[in-house]
């Protein structure tokens, strides 16, 4: 049960000592969840009260399957602008259907999410490298921080998912820009900066709010142009049933299976990295997936739009000094009570306030500092990372973390078809064996040649394998009468490595060659016999190491057993 509700392993054993943390902890989140949940359903082409909704259930719900203490899950940015991307295709914003299916994707994305987590898919984070994940949010920065320009400049811009067409927007209409309305962003952002350089614990966007909120109010900027947010309804969000019709599983399957994926690396992503410092939990990845998907699911009845765990939140959910999920349990209640009695205070709270919120959460998801390290270390990688950044900045966000997946698998394949192979050498005066260009003080034989393979033996590269070693063949004289093989490295041997072996050892034995293996682990020696890739006497073809080998070789006893390994099967 405890690990199905691990809430069980918490909440019985809970102590007075953790309270404080968890109290404080929930506060400063429940304070800043409220503008900035606000500003991302603003993002998700959304009414601010569904930022709201969005993070009283889910948050509940987490707390009771999920295994992270610190993870604080509700809107986020990312996924945020990854609704309005695939929804606004569907429907026209800000209309009872667009929120329908906004509502409805977070259903079908939790369901996403729970299935996979209950047939153990946990390991698809290792789909997303490092790499492809940073292009992907530092374009999604981006896209989503020059989408707010429109609430800053106080003007109407054309909302996209691709840069340059904003851009062009923005700048065709520079010289209608609502200087008020752009004073009041712009002191938002060096207010909730600069708060955050005298102190992390600082509610630096409720600062903005409120200071907007007063200014607004006071001083009748509405009437002056300044856009606010009007009325926010009043009260906690109502049960809805969904509309689980074929034609709306149709239209929001494919985007709701991108989002399940991408708000899973993102929650997953930050929880491990909070785990790393606590150290007194473990996070579990398929857990993780029932703990996202049953938030999502139960939350969509109560009109929550997609969730996930957000980096900054979940952050400062852990600065602030959070011991277990009863920090996200105050964080709900605070937002549903701001729900219920404080929502008319937001009604003269400025667009360009929440925007100004909007940009500086954003910006911290663009990191120069890891391009630039790849850049000096693996170009490879760098390519990837630009790869994914500028297909996501030119085709959109589901174009883009595509294309990274597939960039990844394919390098991973070329790779794996490609291994390092290497000739060997005995370094003289020792017993131990290194590349021939590598090292220069090594002792190479005319009759024998030594190589080292470092990857199984599979469908993928076994013909590369033959090739080098039959090409390293081909440069000797004639004079060759072995080949080792150093198969240290070679954890497997496929269905179609079997193959290749064979016809390596018929090509070989068509020269007078014969090919011996050494430091063979047990499965792969296993293959070899049911196979029956080994002729005549096992301890002949077998070797305890590379040097046992070798100088079976260099002996001229090839029939001598003494240096040669016992290769019972179960050994």
């Amino acid at each position: 049960m405890k690990q199905f509700l691990p809430i069980l392993s918490w909440l019985p054993n809970y102590k007075k000592s953790q309270f404080n943390g968890d109290l404080f902890a929930g506060l400063t989140v429940g304070v800043m969840l409220v503008p900035q949940g606000m500003a991302y359903a603003l993002i998700a082409g959304l009414p601010p009260v569904y930022g709201l909704y969005a993070s009283v259930v889910p948050q509940l719900i987490y707390a009771i399957f999920g295994t992270s203490r610190q993870l604080s899950v509700a809107p986020v940015a990312m996924d945020s602008l990854l609704v309005a991307t695939g929804v606004s295709v569907m429907a026209t914003e800000g209309s009872e259907a667009y929120i329908t299916y906004a509502i409805m994707l977070a259903f079908f994305m939790g369901a996403a999410q729970l299935l996979l987590g209950l047939i153990r898919m946990g390991f698809i984070t290792n789909l997303l490298s490092k790499p492809v994940i940073s292009g992907f949010t530092s374009a999604a920065a981006l896209i989503i921080g020059l989408n707010q320009l429109k609430y800053i400049l106080g003007v109407e811009l054309e909302k996209s998912n691709q840069v340059y067409k904003i851009l062009w927007s923005a700048i065709g209409k520079l010289n209608e820009t609502h200087g008020i309305t752009l004073l009041i962003g712009i002191l938002g952002i060096f207010l909730i900066k600069g708060s955050k350089k005298i102190s992390s614990k600082l509610p630096g966007a409720l600062l903005a709010v409120v200071l907007g909120i007063a200014a607004v109010s006071l001083l009748g900027l509405d009437s002056r142009g300044v856009s606010i947010v009007r009325d926010v309804p009043q009260g906690l969000p109502a049960l809805v049933m969904p509309d689980l019709s074929l034609e709306t599983f149709q239209k929001l399957l494919p985007l709701s299976l991108t989002i399940a994926v991408v708000a899973f690396m993102e929650a997953f992503s930050v929880a491990k990295a909070i785990e790393a410092k606590k150290r007194n939990y473990k996070v579990v990845p398929n857990q993780e997936l029932v703990a996202l998907g049953a938030a999502n699911i139960v939350g969509s009845l109560f009109q929550s739009y997609p969730v996930t765990g957000g980096f900054s939140r979940s952050a400062v959910n852990y600065q602030a000094g959070a011991n277990t999920p009863m920090a996200s349990i105050i964080s709900a209640v605070l937002v549903a009570l701001t729900l219920l009695f404080l929502t008319p205070l937001f009604y003269h709270l400025p667009h360009a306030v929440l925007a100004s919120i909007i940009m500086v959460a954003v910006a911290g998801l663009i990191d120069l500092g890891y391009a630039r390290t790849l850049w000096k270390t693996n170009k490879i990688e760098f390519g990837l990372l630009l790869a994914t950044f500028l297909v996501t900045l030119q085709f959109s966000m589901v174009p883009g973390i595509v294309t990274g997946i597939v960039l990844s698998i394919l390098i991973l394949l070329f790779k794996a078809a490609n291994p390092h192979i290497a000739v060997l050498g005995r370094v003289k005066g020792l017993e131990e064996y290194r590349n021939v260009k590598r090292f220069v003080d090594v002792e190479t034989w005319p009759e024998l040649l030594v190589m080292r393979v470092d990857a199984p033996f599979a469908f993928v590269n076994i013909q590369t394998i033959k090739d080098r070693i039959l090409a390293e063949v081909h440069k000797r004289d004639g004079k060759l009468k072995f080949v080792v093989l150093d198969a240290a490295s070679v954890a497997y041997v496929d269905a179609t490595g079997v193959i290749g072996l064979r016809e390596l050892m018929d090509s070989l034995a068509e020269k007078g060659i014969r090919i011996l293996y050494a430091e063979v682990i047990g499965p792969v020696r296993d293959t070899f016999y049911r196979n029956r890739l080994v002729e005549g006497e096992a301890s002949e073809v077998f070797f305890l190491t590379t040097n046992d080998a070798v100088n079976y070789c260099l002996s001229g006893e090839y029939a001598n057993e003494k240096v040669a390994l016992v290769t019972q099967r179960n050994t």
